[in-house]
């Protein structure tokens, strides 16, 4: 059976750095940092006090208030950055698109956790003990919701379901998609990730990990990938939406086409809850079966968007797997975490990266690596972290990396278009 090629029609953002593409693009573009003092809750006992927020930002500006709140703010994430990538992707203009062959599969690694801390604390608090729930309580809470609401907004009738492993969430959801697209299970899909985790209960959870930066007198310096002070990662919270469409169709109706997802893959550290595998052995075999997928040498790669959350032992594996798989092509790479920039959108990280990999390869533009001050001998020094500024060079292909507890490893590979 030969397999339908997929392409990028449409993409959406709402992200700590911008609430469009657009804005997004130009602040990684810029070096500009999305780390600020919380302002969801009042942090004032928490080891951490500041993440990286969505700002400027209000509901009601997108959605109707009464359906709003029936929702959780991981669906609202949701629903504005899909808006903003169907109207992009023109799907609506389609006078014949068969709605039944339109999906949508989303991912998150949380979900609604401001609904739950909300709910089980207001029980912990009546004194009566009598069980009282808002009977919304559980359809805005299950991670699943996302993608229904983004069906039922559009009418889209096709396969319809979320995916769930910790920060890989929203990569797995888009290979899902062009896997069912290359399967020809449809014609198109709406796929990435949003996640909400701000919250009181998401810090505190975090911070009793030792997860977190602490860098409170310096937010905006507190991602720091590939530092030798890194201290833990910075929380983020948003969404990222793309359109994948099968090839021929998208052509035949006259779509813009951004890039061309060729390639995912999927593996497992099998080593340990929280940390990486030490030698990155799941990550490099996530690296190698997209590759394969993809049927790329790594010497096509360009550019690689890394998970990179500025974690003392994550960011060492996940290089020691990029030496080991790009051998000497691993030092013509650009390498870039843009976590530095967003913070770590946990289940949404790898739905906004791979934007950040699709705009790289429609603009030849690296977004760099901020934050760093000092360098780790732990890493080799010859590989190119695109440190301080955005880079000019030609980028046929990328390749995104998210990795999340439990070992989930998935990555993915766009490349230009080829008419």
């Amino acid at each position: 059976m030969e397999l339908k090629r997929v392409v990028v029609t449409g993409i959406g953002a709402l992200t700590p750095v911008g609430n469009t593409v657009l804005a997004f693009w130009e602040s990684l573009l810029a070096g500009r940092s999305g780390a600020a003092p919380i302002t969801h809750f009042d942090p004032q006992n928490f080891r951490t006090r500041f993440a990286c927020e969505v700002k400027q930002f209000d509901v009601a500006d997108h959605l109707d208030r009464k359906e709003a709140r029936r929702m959780d703010p991981f669906v609202h994430f949701a629903m504005v950055a899909a808006h903003e990538a169907v109207l992009d992707s023109g799907l609506l203009d389609d006078a014949s698109l068969d709605k039944d062959r339109v999906g949508v599969i989303w991912g998150a690694g949380i979900g609604g956790l401001l609904t739950f801390e909300e709910e089980i604390g207001g029980f912990a608090r009546r004194e009566d003990g009598i069980p009282k729930f808002n009977p919304f309580f559980i359809p805005k809470m299950i991670i699943d919701i996302s993608s229904g609401h983004i069906s039922m907004r559009y009418g889209f009738r096709g396969l319809n379901f979320s995916t769930v492993s910790a920060c890989a969430s929203s990569t797995n959801a888009i290979i899902d998609s062009l896997n069912y697209i290359r399967l020809g299970k449809a014609v198109a899909i709406v796929t990435g990730g949003s996640e909400a985790a701000v919250t009181a209960s998401g810090i505190g959870g975090f911070n009793a990990m030792k997860a977190l930066s602490e860098r409170n007198d310096s937010p905006e310096t507190a991602s720091r990938p590939f530092d030798l002070d890194r201290d833990g990662f910075v929380l983020g919270e948003g969404a990222g939406a793309l359109i994948l469409e099968e090839r021929e169709h998208a052509i035949r109706r006259g779509a813009r086409i951004y890039a061309e997802v060729v390639g995912g893959g999927m593996s497992a550290d099998a080593h340990h809850m929280t940390a990486p595998h030490p030698e990155g052995l799941g990550a490099r075999n996530v690296m190698l079966e997209a590759l394969r997928d993809a049927g790329l040498q790594p010497s096509d790669i360009d550019y690689i968007n890394v998970h990179g959350t500025s974690t003392p032992l994550g960011d060492i594996a996940e290089t020691k797997a990029i030496t080991e798989v790009f051998g000497e092509a691993a030092y013509q790479l650009n390498i870039s975490s843009t976590k530095s920039m967003t913070g770590h959108l946990l289940g949404a990280a790898g739905a906004i990266e791979a934007l950040a990999c699709i705009k790289a390869v429609q603009e030849d533009t690296v977004p760099p690596t901020i934050n760093h001050f000092t360098d780790d001998p732990e890493f080799n020094p010859k590989l190119n972290f695109t440190f301080g500024q955005p880079v000019k060079r030609q980028v046929r292909a990328a390749l995104s990396n998210t990795f999340g507890f439990g070992g989930h490893n998935a990555s993915i590979i766009v490349k230009k278009h080829d008419a």
